[in-house]
């Protein structure tokens, strides 16, 4: 397995005969309209992961709504997948799986790397991360905060929102955000994240990916200085 297809969970379903409607999803007060793109952003990902034989899809995402239970953003879309019979593509079904303790867009890719690790014994040389078309840059912050080689990356969006212009000032301040803070050690992304920690949940990374071990505890603001596991040599 040499490709990571990694899809970023943004909500969690709630009634699969419903996942074309809002009503068919948890939904907070600012996803409204949202519902039925989520599912786009699914078929994509399990259609990059059907055509590269050696790729692993991950759908990423943690326990965020309480409304949900123990349900996490990850699990919700492997299950809408399922759903969908792998919308036509059943072959992806064995070589995909969930990531389901990122609680932002960063831990996403982070996690997102260390989940491929932990199914594969080895990390991605590719990663193709698949979202919403408005949140490339953020994305690409990312990448350069894990330092992932730009030539190994590649980002997909899939869609925008229907309120994308609402979005948008929300989503600059994000981005001014990860240049200043790259891995999210502020307070304003730390409180986001135990809020959005509704299983209140930990991670068990630096344990099955020790090579990542000071990745994941570091707090910057400049970015990680320590080798990691795609430098080149």
């Amino acid at each position: 397995m040499r490709t990571l297809v990694l899809v970023a969970g943004h909500a969690i379903p709630r009634h699969f005969d419903r996942l074309d409607q809002d009503d068919g999803w948890y939904l907070k007060h600012f996803q409204q309209g949202e519902g039925g793109l989520y599912v786009d952003h699914v078929r994509v990902g399990v259609e990059l992961a059907a055509g590269l034989s050696e790729s692993v899809l991950v759908f990423a995402g943690g326990q965020t709504d309480p409304a949900a239970g123990p349900r996490s953003e990850g699990q919700g879309y492997w299950l809408v997948a399922e759903h969908y019979d792998w919308f036509g593509q059943t072959a992806v079904r064995d070589r995909a799986t969930t990531e389901e303790f990122s609680l932002d867009s960063f831990q996403n890719v982070l996690f997102g790397l260390c989940r491929f690790k932990e199914v594969t014994g080895q990390y991605p040389e590719k990663l193709i991360a698949v979202g919403w078309k408005f949140k490339g840059a953020r994305f690409d912050l990312h990448r350069e905060a894990v330092r992932f080689p730009a030539a190994r990356y590649e980002y997909v969006g899939v869609n925008d929102p229907p309120e994308l212009e609402r979005n948008l000032p929300f989503e600059a301040q994000r981005k001014e955000m990860f240049q200043l803070d790259p891995y999210g050690a502020g307070e304003e992304p730390v409180s986001k994240r135990l809020a959005r920690n509704a299983g209140r949940r930990q991670h068990g990374y630096g344990v099955s990916c020790p090579e990542l071990s000071g990745l994941l505890s570091y707090k910057g603001p400049q970015l990680y200085r320590g080798r990691l596991p795609w430098d080149s040599d």
